[in-house]
């Protein structure tokens, strides 16, 4: 498992990144000035900040209980992405449409772009900080025994 330390340099850097690309593309895409959409995107990094370390966190837990390891295929990275954006949106329609003065509806269009372009960021970040920055303790639990045997003295 991640150390708590890891997991707020992942969330922090995620949001950090996101932000860079989500503010200056939003307003490419959608029709509100840049300063509106920079604070939406702030509020939403910052909502997704905690969102992103206690989901980890759970999906984490949850993925070593049912399998034995944190490590994750490429099945465990889709579930992931999906459910992280999903829990999302349900908390940040409202606030989306609340901010920008729109209907629901509006920004739930919106907020399904968001979460399209954040269902392949997370991905792709997910992964690439996993390359980056390997959880060491993610060994599956076929693997740790090969490691235990062949850290164990050998008999005399």
């Amino acid at each position: 498992m991640r150390s708590p330390k890891d997991r707020i340099r992942q969330a922090v850097t995620f949001e950090l990144f996101g932000l860079l690309l989500f503010v200056p593309l939003s307003t490419l895409v959608f029709p509100f000035p840049l300063a509106e959409m920079g604070v939406l995107g702030v509020f939403g990094a910052t909502l997704a900040t905690v969102w992103n370390y206690l989901f980890n966190l759970g999906f984490d837990h949850a993925l070593k209980r049912l399998t034995g390891s944190t490590l994750k295929s490429l099945g465990h990275r889709i579930i992931h992405a999906l459910a992280f954006e999903l829990g999302l949106m349900l908390v940040f329609l409202p606030v989306v449409a609340w901010w920008l003065d729109i209907g629901v509806l509006e920004a739930l269009v919106m907020d399904l772009a968001f979460v399209i372009f954040y269902i392949f960021y997370a991905f792709l970040f997910t992964w690439c900080y996993d390359t980056l920055f390997p959880d060491i303790n993610s060994a599956s639990p076929a693997t740790s025994n090969v490691q235990k045997q062949s850290a164990a003295p050998e008999p005399d």
